[in-house]
């Protein structure tokens, strides 16, 4: 029978199991963003499709760090000047070619950080912004089911999946598929990719701000923009970057 308990049950062992089995990962993760953000570097993460909620989870939000980028499809758009029908493609997360325009849109500095997120790590966007990444130089970190990644065939042209490029690769333990439950007759439902990435997030979080504290050092961390004081807090520390953050709603 399929419940909420039961996915409940089913849920907190992949969680345990992600704690138990990334912590090396994430130390080796929390390594290379604070030594980009230490060094006045900005954390740019992406994720398309449903991975767009782990960049969400990074980026701009309470209890967070301030020096970081959400990019997304939808930049293409909203900063980029293409007409809003793009967005209508359902494949456009295969496209290779808008990779470049995001890498552009983003326009990193050499201490710039970027994280990736994708659950199969196939897609032409997601693989072609990895190579580039590495191309320009910059650190890059794979969020990613090993999984579901090693069961699929690439679809980029250089037949790389998003693991193959990165320096550090965070397995976010869904499984092939993502959902969770079986169903009878085929198919499964409750995906769990999300919940695991959101943990990923705020633990990679937690470890680099614990680096901040041990050199001695103040980190930029946002308050709730909810609380007095928050929205004057924050807008000083983004002021530390301006012009290379972006905030859209």
């Amino acid at each position: 029978m399929i419940s909420a308990q039961r996915y409940a049950d089913a849920v907190r062992p992949v969680l345990d199991r992600l704690v138990d089995t990334q912590s090396e990962a994430v130390d080796r993760a929390a390594d290379v963003i604070a030594g980009g953000l230490r060094a006045g570097g900005v954390l740019q993460a992406f994720g398309a499709g449903h991975s767009e909620a782990f960049a969400a989870e990074l980026v701009a939000r309470a209890g967070g760090l301030v020096p970081t980028n959400r990019l997304s499809l939808h930049d293409l758009v909203l900063h980029g000047g293409a007409p809003r029908d793009v967005l209508a493609d359902p494949k456009l997360e295969r496209d290779p070619a808008v990779a470049h325009q995001l890498f552009a849109l983003a326009a990193p500095q050499p201490e710039d950080v970027f994280v990736v997120a994708s659950q199969s790590g196939i897609n032409g966007s997601v693989v072609e912004l990895a190579t580039l990444v590495r191309e320009h130089g910059h650190p890059l970190i794979a969020v990613t089911s090993v999984e579901h990644t090693a069961r699929v065939a690439p679809r980029h042209p250089s037949g790389h999946r998003l693991a193959d490029l990165a320096d550090v690769v965070l397995d976010n333990g869904a499984p092939y598929g993502d959902a969770l439950l079986p169903l009878e007759g085929g198919g499964a439902v409750c995906a769990v990719s999300s919940v695991t990435a959101a943990l990923l997030a705020q633990l990679l979080t937690a470890e680099v701000v614990r680096r901040f504290h041990q050199a001695g050092e103040v980190p930029p961390i946002y308050l709730s923009a909810n609380v007095p004081g928050g929205d004057e807090h924050n807008l000083a520390l983004e002021s530390r970057y301006a012009g290379r953050l972006r905030r859209t709603a």
